[in-house]
């Protein structure tokens, strides 16, 4: 008895010590990830000309103590003001914000709706059209974007899809790929019983889904809506090469095109409308991260 326990006092020490070496790991990779963040959040209270001297420097210049750190800092905050001034006007944020919002939230939503449904109907109805169906879901992950995107831009001027509603579909068929295999995943999971019950009541396959289906995938529904309003929101090849730019700009593409004839750029602009641009999404994702690493392990679930 003696013997055991003192194994499983060194075996305990042992996973303290692996656990603080993995700590340490992941706090460096973290700050790893976080830096161009913050480089970038730096660099758009600068001019042009100290992003290139002092990229990585807190300041634009040394800072000292009274009268000098008080100009200092307000020659910091009208730069920075100035920055994020020119980069709202140059770019028209204001209607690029808006167009990318439209289309990021009525695409996630047109994902979850209609991904979702799929997955029930697939996960259910056990026949070889709704086993067609899964596999071509599947194989469009795996299918890469630049081996259709000249036929996809083509066939979306056919179609007059070259507007923010029409984007939408482009992305639900982009999209559906990973939403179904985590939806499927996660209805697999869910009890059979409960939906029959449901039947009983006297519930339409419909009203089954939304009063009884639909409320049980949220940490699903949660995790896909973080996982493609960040790619959506994100996105600057998709919107380019399908929207009509003189009419309609998200924000990737308003960044774009802050580039002047021979290639001059407001770079303090630039780095401040990043800033903004990154902003609505990361508080949208801090917001739902708790919600992430539940609805991965449940849409995992095989039946």
């Amino acid at each position: 008895m003696a013997a055991t326990k003192n194994e499983e006092q060194v075996s305990n020490v042992r996973r303290a010590k692996h656990g603080w070496i993995l700590t340490v790991i992941f706090l460096i990779l973290s700050l790893l990830w976080i830096a161009p963040i913050l480089v970038v959040f730096m660099n758009s209270f600068k001019r042009k000309a100290f992003i290139f001297q002092h990229p990585f420097s807190l300041g634009t210049e040394p800072i000292t103590a009274g009268w000098e750190k008080f100009v200092h800092g307000v020659q910091r905050a009208f730069c920075g003001w100035l920055n994020y001034s020119n980069g709202i006007r140059k770019t028209d944020f204001v209607h690029c914000f808006g167009t990318s919002l439209l289309i990021t939230v009525g695409s996630v939503a047109l994902i979850i709706i209609c991904c979702s449904m799929t997955a029930w109907y697939i996960t259910r109805v056990h026949t070889k059209v709704t086993k067609g169906i899964y596999i071509l879901c599947l194989f469009s992950m795996i299918v890469p974007f630049q081996m259709v995107m000249f036929t996809l831009s083509k066939f979306a001027n056919i179609l007059h899809l070259s507007n923010p509603f029409g984007i939408m579909i482009v992305y639900l068929g982009f999209g559906a790929g990973l939403a179904v295999f985590m939806f499927t995943g996660f209805v697999k999971s869910i009890s059979l019983e409960i939906e029959e019950a449901a039947m009983i009541d006297g519930c339409t396959p419909l009203q089954t889904y939304f009063r009884v289906v639909f409320p049980i995938l949220k940490p699903t529904t949660v995790t896909v809506a973080i996982l493609e309003a960040m790619w959506v929101w994100n996105d600057y090849l998709l919107p380019y090469l399908v929207l009509n730019v003189n009419k309609y700009k998200t924000i990737p593409i308003a960044v774009q095109f802050l580039k002047q004839s021979h290639g001059q750029l407001d770079w303090g602009a630039m780095m401040a409308v990043l800033v903004l641009a990154i902003l609505p999404i990361v508080i949208f994702y801090i917001a739902c991260q708790k919600y992430i690493i539940e609805g991965v392990l449940a849409g995992a679930v095989k039946g």
